[in-house]
């Protein structure tokens, strides 16, 4: 994609721009010497936004959204109705869906990539119609939702996520689940479940060393129940998606189809956000979106 002639909006989440003005302007002057003409505007919430969004998109070529993965995962829906490339300013804590799509988490290396214009076609996960970039977890990871808050990402950063699942998991509840991927039922007993559309979670974690968010399926797995220093051995092989070889302590499985169904109501999350509740009926929409990413994207990336 060409800038010159082109028109952006660019849409960012103000609680993320903190401190980051200086690279934000010289970032638009960039996109302006390239040629584009460049619609600022600030998020005051999701439906704010996604409002900006709908309003503009006939009027432009290209959406630019800065903020971290909850800002852009909230645009999802809104996205994939207007069938117009985006790309990401990756100005968030974990900036899980930058690394996905190999996106620079410097600000001036992003304009640069969004300058570059090279684009793709990426997946969409959907859970009970709603959205979603990266991974939906049922259990322990909504635990570590709403022990992550704002305060505890801003005082510690990445490493706050660590924190908070060191803090969650002496205190995590069992539940029963049975599943049905492309079909085929299992019965389990759980502590976590997590289906990931994209590569990367949870600041950096990895779904599965074989997933990627252009693979058009599903990566899933459950920790069964264990102990804590079970768990706090799991942690390294969890962060690097390397659960082939652990299958007593972790289900895995791919499908373009996953339905779950829990002995009790719980809460799903999905990005980072709370977005419903099971039963839960995961699908992948491959292809769905396109967005800025490097020309030579890795297709294979080593897990870091």
């Amino acid at each position: 994609m060409k800038l010159d002639g082109k028109r952006i909006l660019l849409i960012t989440n103000p609680n993320s721009r903190s401190g980051r003005e200086v690279a934000l302007n010289s970032g638009v002057d960039a996109l302006e010497n390239a040629g584009a003409t460049v619609v600022q505007t600030r998020s005051r919430s999701a439906e704010h936004m996604n409002q900006e969004i709908r309003s503009m998109a006939k009027r432009c070529d290209l959406i630019v959204i800065g903020g971290g993965d909850g800002t852009i995962s909230s645009a999802a829906e809104v996205l994939y109705e207007i069938k117009k490339p985006f790309a990401i300013l990756p100005l968030g804590t974990a900036n899980d869906l930058a690394k996905s799509l190999d996106v620079p988490l410097e600000i001036d290396n992003a304009f640069n990539l969004i300058i570059q214009g090279n684009t793709r076609k990426v997946n969409l996960g959907e859970v009970n119609g709603k959205f979603f970039f990266n991974v939906a977890n049922i259990g322990l990871g909504v635990s570590i939702t709403h022990e992550l808050t704002a305060e505890l990402k801003k005082k510690w950063g990445v490493i706050s996520y660590l924190r908070a699942f060191l803090s969650c998991i002496a205190r995590t509840k069992r539940f029963k689940v049975r599943l049905k991927v492309d079909g085929k039922s299992h019965k389990l007993r759980s502590i976590q479940l997590a289906v990931g559309n994209g590569r990367y979670y949870g600041g950096g974690n990895i779904i599965d060393e074989q997933s990627f968010i252009d693979d058009g399926t599903l990566s899933l797995y459950s920790l069964r129940p264990q102990t804590f220093w079970e768990l706090i051995t799991l942690a390294p092989i969890l962060r690097h998606g390397k659960t082939k070889n652990v299958d007593k302590r972790i289900f895995r499985a791919r499908g373009t189809e996953v339905i779950v169904k829990t002995h009790r109501t719980m809460e799903v999350h999905a990005d980072g956000e709370a977005i419903t509740h099971t039963p839960a009926t995961f699908k992948v929409l491959p292809e769905a979106l396109e967005v800025i990413s490097p020309e030579n994207f890795d297709v294979n990336p080593e897990a870091t």
